[in-house]
């Protein structure tokens, strides 16, 4: 026997399902054609418009490109300019031998502090430490020489220089209260790049003070000799002192 064979059943396309499709196709190409003619319409308004505002304009176009070719080459050579300053300003602070005095003026005064700070550090006195600020108690820089002596300094800096006030003798009173009392030094030195007053110089001298003014700051600064080297009748080295008996342990050697 053989078997039944059944028809192949197929869906009949429903009626005007292609047509719909055909009109979709044909409608998105002729928005895209009105599309393009309105923007060539456009561009054929605008282009005209351009060229024309750019034969009339075009001089003071090319003028304030110029201009700021210029102000560009002018900022960069001087972004350039300030950059070499730097770096020479910090090359000098970091090789105190060639410092000059006019340098030393135009630093601020913690920076002046620093600066004697450095002096003494390029001097020898390894040890030398910036302590300046609120409760210093008249000391700003202290260190140690090679030969044991311990340095107390107290820096007055002066913006204008010679020109500025006078170091008086109330400063040196502080200074001599307090450094050898409370800080201990064997040489107690007051550091400016100004002046001081008469009565100041006689009373450091007649309470055993040193006294650095603008003449031997700026030859110190120079690095022709140390500051030991500079100021007289310094007290002898450590290394050298002939032992004392004290009665009391808290008692300071000097």
């Amino acid at each position: 026997m053989t078997g039944r064979r059944y028809p192949t059943r197929t869906a009949a396309p429903r009626p005007g399902r292609g047509r719909r499709t055909a009109r979709r196709g044909r409608g998105g190409q002729g928005k895209d054609a009105a599309g393009l003619l309105a923007a060539a319409a456009l561009a054929s308004v605008l282009v005209p418009q351009a060229r024309q505002w750019l034969e009339l304009h075009g001089s003071g176009i090319a003028a304030v490109a110029a201009s700021a070719l210029v102000a560009a080459s002018l900022i960069l050579l001087l972004a350039k300019a300030v950059r070499r300053g730097m770096s020479a300003w910090l090359g000098r602070r970091r090789r105190p031998e060639g410092w000059n005095i006019r340098f030393l003026d135009g630093l601020h005064h913690t920076e002046f502090e620093e600066a004697v700070r450095d002096l003494m550090r390029r001097d020898g006195a390894r040890d030398a430490v910036r302590v300046g600020g609120a409760g210093d108690n008249g000391a700003d820089v202290k260190g140690t020489d090679p030969v044991g002596r311990r340095w107390v300094i107290q820096c007055k800096h002066r913006r204008d220089g010679a020109a500025g006030a006078a170091v008086g003798s109330p400063d040196l009173q502080v200074l001599n209260g307090t450094g050898r009392p409370v800080h201990g030094g064997d040489v107690v030195v007051l550091v400016t790049n100004g002046r001081f007053t008469r009565p100041a110089r006689e009373f450091a001298r007649s309470q055993r003070l040193h006294l650095v003014d603008r003449a031997v700051l700026t030859e110190w600064a120079s690095g022709t000799s140390p500051l030991w080297d500079l100021l007289p009748h310094l007290p002898a080295p450590r290394a050298k002192r002939h032992p004392r008996v004290l009665t009391d342990p808290t008692s300071e050697r000097y």
